[in-house]
């Protein structure tokens, strides 16, 4: 299935990679689990976050902060208040810096507990798709506060789209350990 444009798509999508990410975790071994990411050797790999994440928690953590970034957005945007996505000071060039951020904030966080925090977040950004119509996810110009997007395409990312990464990064630390 391509990118979603329907929340039919997009609850189906959300909930597959959801299913398909706790299926992949539940089946990582102890050394999989206790080895630290290392792809320093793969010379594809240059994207910062390929440095930043160094385990499981790591990761459950930065799709935990991205769903409070939705989460929060919608809301305080639903509550009048105009808030942009992202927060100050960061922006689409520097959101790295953010993500950084979150993985400091998060280092003494359990694996248990950042576990716990994603699941939970993941359904709240789940029933708060749901509570929005077709139109108003994925056509443009419904909500100011949305600019030249649509609120769709935000949930995908930080959802179906946001699991596919954390998989790949997953599948790609199971080989290293292999």
């Amino acid at each position: 299935m391509g990118r979603p444009t329907t929340k039919t798509d997009l609850l189906t999508a959300a909930a597959a990679n959801y299913e398909k990410l706790n299926i992949l975790v539940s089946g990582l071994t102890e050394k999989e689990l206790s080895t630290s990411f290392d792809f320093s050797e793969d010379e594809k790999k240059k994207e910062a976050h390929w440095k930043r994440d160094k385990n499981l928690r790591d990761i459950f953590i930065h799709l935990y902060e991205w769903h409070q970034l939705l989460l929060n957005w919608v809301h305080s945007n639903q509550n009048g208040n105009n808030k942009t996505f992202l927060p100050e000071p960061y922006n689409w060039k520097t959101y790295g810096n953010m993500n950084v951020e979150f993985w400091k904030k998060h280092q003494s966080t359990s694996l248990e507990d950042a576990k716990s925090m994603f699941q939970k977040s993941h359904n709240e950004v789940i029933e708060l798709a749901k509570t929005f119509s077709n139109e108003e996810l994925f056509s443009k110009g419904v909500y100011k506060w949305v600019g030249g997007s649509t609120l769709g395409s935000y949930f995908v990312s930080v959802t179906a789209s946001h699991y596919d990464w954390a998989m790949k990064k997953l599948k790609a630390h199971r080989k290293n350990c292999a």
